[in-house]
């Protein structure tokens, strides 16, 4: 369902206010940062390269445009219910093969296997019913890749429950094991999964320098990735 509804209405102020998302539009370094080693995770999951991909979620269109850039799908189509940043994400499209529409994930207007890939980045913990927008990716595509908020961290869930962009913004991270079985549930065999990604969004650039530098060894050291890392990406695949 599109309109005027709580899991639309922060993103809806974000581009009036600022003409996009606050943490894609005049990047800060650890936003930039943060967004670069997120892509560099879902890569690692699935070949995107000459693919047919859908992107639930898309919001204001920087993190598909980035995707498109970065893996020449064959073309993506783009799905957001906030219509001020799906106008945005399509007056950044510049010819490439890429085409966006407001709509809703819990009934995309697509027949099922459709797509190649789903891609659902940073989504889920803003939607009131996580569950049936992952059952819809598994029905038109045949492969989705989701990366969303370790809820493992301690800190994000601080912050989910003090901080006022967070609060504003709807937001709750999930254990990643409600988020291996949701995958289940939606029919999906489990491919790859992996923690990553120190560096948070708004932070000051001298503190975020220093957490880029220690990301690869907490990425690579077990139980200290998965309480310290702040994402969390998994690779489904339909089940035979």
């Amino acid at each position: 369902m599109t309109g005027d509804t709580r899991e639309e209405r922060p993103f809806t102020r974000d581009v009036e206010a600022h003409g996009g998302y606050l943490y894609t539009t005049g990047q800060s370094w650890s936003a930039h940062t943060a967004i670069a080693r997120q892509t560099e995770a879902v890569l690692q999951m699935a070949d995107f390269t000459g693919k047919r991909v859908i992107d639930i979620g898309c919001g204001d269109g920087a993190t598909t445009l980035d995707l498109f850039d970065r893996t020449h799908p064959a073309l993506i189509e783009a799905i957001d219910p906030a219509a001020p940043a799906v106008e945005v994400g399509q007056s950044r499209t510049a010819g490439r093969p890429v085409t966006f529409h407001v709509g809703s994930a819990y009934a995309l207007p697509w027949p099922d296997q459709s797509f190649d890939i789903a891609h659902l980045r940073g989504v889920l913990h803003h939607m009131d019913d996580p569950q049936r927008a992952l059952r819809e990716a598994a029905r038109v595509a045949r492969q989705v890749v989701v990366l969303e908020p370790n809820g493992l961290n301690p800190v994000l869930k601080l912050l989910e429950k003090l901080s006022p962009y967070h609060r504003a913004h709807g937001e709750r991270s999930f254990l990643p094991a409600t988020l291996r079985r949701w995958m289940r549930d939606a029919g999906l065999h489990l491919a790859a999964t992996e923690y990553c990604c120190l560096v948070p969004y708004f932070c000051p650039e001298p503190l975020a320098r220093a957490l880029k530098r220690l990301e690869p060894l907490v990425e690579a050291t077990p139980l200290l990735r998965q309480i310290g890392c702040g994402a969390y990406v998994l690779c489904g695949d339909r089940a035979p």
